[in-house]
């Protein structure tokens, strides 16, 4: 026998021996369950009859009206059945027919008519095992008997069919996994071909998109995921220079040509010398910043991006908005701050926050609120900006952190490239951002951070708020 074949042999002898206890085990715990619902199905039905009982006696002393009574309210579940018993004589039965009337069973009748206490037993029947309890119920010379039934047979089927058709889905993976194994199997077995094989295909045409594949966990595997782990590095380093490359040329080229052409036709007026200068600086400065932009969203891709710090929450939260202030006369709010301290890079964090704050100044008008907070939730450490302006459609709240893109039913200056930042540097740091609706109308820009990069645990009062009003300019 192979190698191949013992190893895939044994994996499936263990594999059958774990299904089989497991679906065992799954029929054994369901029926006890079952069981359990059963009893606890009789107690219910016990105490729905009491309680109507205690409610229609007041006025009702017939105990065969009042049973009858009982059935005309009280529906039975599925596989149950009711009927009463009236000084030993069969009574009604509920409308709903049953697997089995048990009421035409004279003995049986008999024999419930009997009894003076409530009891609850198990009864063979030719529609299975039914489980009963029987409840008496007197007034004055009258007695008369409520018998629930359920049909526990039925019950219990539904229950095997489920297992049954657990282990036909067990059998299935079996042979699915031996298949697998048996593939794998060989793989495993011949790591040094497929690494040679994996490597030839990497050939002096560059192409970095080509990764080894080798399973297990020995040495050889532990190379090629190094050597992938490399290819990574380096497909991502020429992805981010062909990116900014093209980002470049893309928006570098209107206006480069609307500066030459505005250069070409610039007369000797000095009033058209003028604003064609103004003109031109004006698209300078916009060039400039979009470089800017470009190179930051470039940097945010090597390793180097992040310079990490203690950040105390509290310090960077008060001191984004007091920077914010001059941006333009809005309602500035702190709406709360985090009394914690987290290791990030609080300057890249200041940037992100401002963008979005410059971002909502840029969306609202004087007088219109724009506030700013920080939190620690959970595992989470959050930091938003929330303004009172048109919000941001559902269609559009993916799409706005993508680069060069403008709009999403806000209107507005810019390159396009300020939520990407904000994008890239909450990646950065391990976390995300997002934006919803804000409560009263606006947009809420949401930056998680996970918090395992504090170096110290919250205080216990972090969930406060702080609320502090800046006037506006």
């Amino acid at each position: 026998m192979s190698a191949r074949a013992r190893i895939v042999g044994w994996m499936l002898l263990v594999v059958t021996l774990a299904l089989a206890v497991s679906v065992f085990a799954t029929w054994t715990l369901l029926h006890a369950r079952m069981e359990e619902r059963v009893n606890a199905e009789l107690g219910n039905e016990a105490e729905k009859l009491g309680n109507y009982i205690k409610e229609a006696g007041r006025t009702e002393r017939d105990v065969e009206r009042l049973l009858t009574g009982h059935l005309v309210v009280n529906a039975p579940d599925r596989h149950e059945t009711f009927f009463t018993i009236v000084n030993g004589k069969k009574g009604r039965r509920t409308y709903v027919t049953p697997e089995l009337d048990l009421s035409a069973d004279d003995a049986l009748v008999a024999r419930l008519a009997r009894a003076t206490e409530p009891y609850a037993a198990w009864l063979p029947t030719s529609a299975g095992t039914v489980r009963y309890a029987v409840i008496p119920v007197r007034s004055g010379a009258d007695i008369g008997h409520f018998v629930i039934a359920v049909f526990y047979e039925h019950h219990a089927r539904e229950v095997d069919e489920s297992v049954r058709a657990v282990a036909v889905t067990a059998g299935v993976a079996l042979l699915l996994a031996g298949s697998a194994g048996w593939w794998v199997a060989g793989r495993v077995l011949a790591p040094v071909r497929l690494v040679r094989q994996a490597a030839e295909r990497i050939n002096d045409s560059s192409d970095l998109t080509r990764r080894l594949h080798v399973p297990g966990n020995d040495d050889v595997a532990a190379l090629a995921a190094t050597f992938n782990r490399m290819l990574d590095r380096l497909e991502r380093a020429f992805a981010v220079q062909r990116d900014f490359v093209d980002d470049a040329g893309h928006e570098l080229r209107t206006p480069i040509t609307v500066i030459r052409g505005h250069l070409e036709l610039m007369g000797d007026d000095p009033q058209d010398r003028a604003e064609t200068i103004a003109l031109v600086t004006d698209e300078l400065s916009r060039m400039n910043r979009i470089v800017d932009d470009l190179l930051t969203l470039a940097k945010a891709e090597q390793p180097g991006f992040l310079a990490l710090d203690d950040v105390e929450l509290a310090d960077l939260t008060v001191t984004v908005l007091a920077k914010a202030r001059p941006l333009g006369p809005r309602d500035w709010r702190v709406e709360e701050v985090a009394d914690a301290s987290i290791r990030a890079d609080g300057q890249r964090l200041t940037q992100a926050m401002m963008q979005l704050i410059a971002n909502a100044v840029r969306h609202t008008g004087p007088g219109d609120l724009v506030a700013a907070g920080s939190a620690v939730r959970g595992a989470e450490v959050v930091l938003w900006v929330r303004d009172s302006g048109p919000g941001v459609r559902a269609q559009d709240r993916e799409r706005i952190f993508a680069r060069f893109v403008r709009g999403g039913g806000r209107t507005g200056e810019g390159a396009g490239l300020g939520l990407a930042i904000v994008r890239s540097i909450a990646v950065a740091h391990g976390g995300r951002v997002h934006v919803e609706s804000a409560g009263g109308g606006g947009a809420l820009f949401v930056i998680s951070i996970p918090f395992h990069n504090a170096r110290r645990e919250p205080p216990d009062d972090v969930g406060d708020t702080i609320e502090i009003m800046l006037e506006s300019r």
